[in-house]
C-alpha cells in the first residue's frame, strides 16, 4: 500500500518531461484545428469560385451535344447519374442524391429525375443554392443548339464536412506524433541530464560547506545557475563572517560595561565609608547604563538587519522629529547645547516610523554625545527634489577626513574621542536608510567646524 501511495505521489508531481511532451500534444490539436479550419475556408472558395461540380456539367453537356438521337442522349444522361451516385454512396466525403433534367431544343423533356418535379423554373434561373425539401442543393445549367442539360448537386452539410476532414487530418497527425514526441521525450531527458549532475555534485557536499561551486559546467544554459551559486555563496559566506565579527565585537565591547559592574559591586559591598560606597554606586550606574544602550542598539541594529518589515504609514514627519527632539532635549540641556530645529509646519511622507526614527534619534543622539559643550545643534528637514533629506550638524570637534569612510562600520570609533559610545550609531544609521531605500553622507558641519549628516530618502 505505502509503495503504491509512494508511486501514485511520484507520477502525480510535475516533471519537465510531462510538461514538454504536453506542449507537444497541445500544439497537434492547434495545427488539426487550423488545418481543419483551412481546409474548411478553402473548401467554400473553391465551390464559390472554380465550382468543379459545374465542369463536370459542361463536360457531360458537350458529350450530349455529339449525340443529336434522343434516346441515346437520354441513355447517356442516365448511365452518368446511375455511376456518379454509385460512387458517391461508395465513400462519405460526397453525398449520393444528384439528379438531372435534359431538355430538347423545343424544350421537351427527354429525360428528369423524380425529384426534378420539386424545383421551379425560377429555381434554375438563379444558378443558386436552394433549399428543396429541407435540403440545399447547387443547380447547375448548361444550354447548347440540340439539349438543355440541367443538374442539381447536394451540398455537403458543414457537420458532414468537418467530419470527414477532421478524422481524415487527424489520421496523419496520429502517424506523425510518435515521429515527434519521442524527440522531444528524448532531447528534454537528455538535456536535463547535466542539471541532475550538477544538483547531484551540490547534494553531495557536506554540510555547512559555502565554498565555491566546482562542478565543472561544459554547458552554456548551466554556467549562468552555477554563476548564480556562486554569488549566493559568496553572498552567504560575507554575512556570516559579519556575524562573526559582530558577536565578536559586541562580545568585547559588553564584556567592559560588565567587567566594571562586577568590580563596583564588589566595592560596594566591601566599602568601609559612605564616600567609597557613593563613588562605586555612581561607576556601577554608569556601568549598567552603557551595557543597557549598548544591548539597546544591538537589538535595534538585529531587528534592520532582518528581514521583517512594517508596514509604512503615511505621517506627518515634521511632527515626528519634533516629538523625538523633546525627548532628547533633556540630554542636551546637560551639556547646555543649544538644540534647533529647521522644518516646515507640516511634512507628510509615508515611511517606516521605527526606521525613520532610529535615524533621526542616532544622528541627533550622536551630535549631543560627541559635540562640544555650550555648542549647537542643527536640525533641518526638507524637500528636496521629491526627496525627504534630513541634515543634522553640529559645531564640535568633527571628524577628520581622512576618518570619515569608516564612521559608518560597527564598533568604530574615531581615535581620540573618549566620549563613552557604543560605536553603533551612526551604523544603525546607514542600515535604517538603506532600508527606507535612501542614502546617509557626512558633510561639513556648522560654521566651518564640526560634521554633519545628510541622509537623503526617496519619494
Amino acid at each position: 500500500m505505502n509503495a503504491a501511495l509512494a508511486w501514485w505521489q511520484r507520477v502525480r508531481q510535475p516533471t519537465l518531461q510531462r510538461r514538454s511532451v504536453a506542449f507537444v500534444l497541445a500544439a497537434f490539436v492547434v495545427i488539426w484545428l487550423v488545418l481543419l479550419a483551412y481546409t474548411y475556408i478553402q473548401n467554400d472558395r473553391i465551390i464559390a469560385t472554380e465550382q468543379p461540380f459545374r465542369r463536370f456539367t459542361e463536360a457531360l453537356h458537350r458529350t450530349l451535344e455529339a449525340t443529336p438521337d434522343p434516346g441515346q442522349a437520354a441513355a447517356i444522361v442516365r448511365a452518368t447519374l446511375q455511376w456518379t451516385n454509385e460512387r458517391r454512396s461508395q465513400g462519405v466525403r460526397f453525398p449520393p442524391g444528384v439528379d438531372a433534367e435534359l431538355l430538347d431544343a423545343a424544350g421537351v423533356r427527354v429525360y428528369a429525375s423524380p425529384r426534378l418535379q420539386a424545383f421551379s423554373a425560377q429555381d434554375w434561373g438563379s444558378q443558386a443554392r436552394v433549399l428543396v425539401e429541407g435540403r440545399a442543393y447547387l443547380l447547375h445549367e448548361a444550354r447548347g443548339p440540340l439539349w438543355t442539360l440541367r443538374i442539381a448537386e447536394p451540398v455537403r452539410t458543414t457537420g458532414s464536412f468537418l467530419s470527414y476532414n477532421a478524422s481524415f487530418i487527424l489520421e496523419y497527425l496520429l502517424l506523425a506524433l510518435p515521429f515527434v514526441v519521442i524527440p522531444v521525450w528524448w532531447s528534454v531527458r537528455s538535456g536535463l541530464r547535466p542539471l541532475a549532475q550538477f544538483a547531484a555534485s551540490l547534494k553531495g557536499r557536506r554540510q555547512g560547506d559555502l565554498s565555491p561551486v566546482e562542478h565543472p559546467v561544459r554547458h552554456r544554459e548551466l554556467k549562468p545557475l552555477s554563476e548564480a551559486l556562486d554569488d549566493l555563496l559568496a553572498q552567504l559566506r560575507r554575512k556570516f563572517d559579519r556575524e562573526r565579527l559582530f558577536v565578536q565585537d559586541a562580545a568585547h565591547e559588553i564584556r567592559t560595561p560588565l567587567a566594571v559592574v562586577g568590580t563596583q559591586a564588589h566595592v560596594l559591598a566591601h566599602a568601609s565609608c559612605a564616600e567609597e560606597r557613593k563613588r562605586a554606586q555612581a561607576l556601577l550606574n554608569q556601568a549598567i547604563a552603557r551595557a543597557s544602550h549598548l544591548a539597546h542598539q544591538l537589538l535595534l541594529l538585529a531587528t534592520l538587519d532582518g528581514e521583517g518589515r512594517t508596514a509604512p504609514r503615511h505621517v506627518d514627519v515634521a511632527q515626528a522629529v519634533r516629538e523625538l527632539l523633546a525627548q532628547l532635549a533633556p540630554l542636551a540641556m546637560e551639556r547646555r547645547i543649544e538644540l534647533a530645529l529647521e522644518a516646515p509646519d507640516q511634512l507628510w511622507r509615508t515611511v517606516d516610523e521605527a526606521a525613520f526614527g532610529s535615524i533621526v534619534g542616532n544622528l541627533v543622539d550622536n551630535a549631543i554625545r560627541y559635540g562640544r559643550d555650550g555648542g549647537n545643534v542643527l536640525v533641518g528637514l526638507r524637500e528636496d527634489g521629491g526627496h525627504l533629506a534630513l541634515q543634522v550638524m553640529d559645531d564640535g570637534t568633527g571628524i577628520p577626513p581622512a576618518e570619515r569612510p569608516r564612521v559608518f562600520e560597527r564598533f568604530y570609533r574615531v581615535p581620540g574621542n573618549e566620549r563613552p559610545g557604543s560605536g553603533l550609531g551612526l551604523a544603525i544609521v546607514q542600515q535604517a536608510a538603506a532600508r527606507l531605500g535612501g542614502e546617509v553622507a557626512v558633510t561639513d558641519g556648522l560654521a566651518g567646524s564640526g560634521v554633519g549628516f545628510l541622509v537623503r530618502l526617496p519619494p
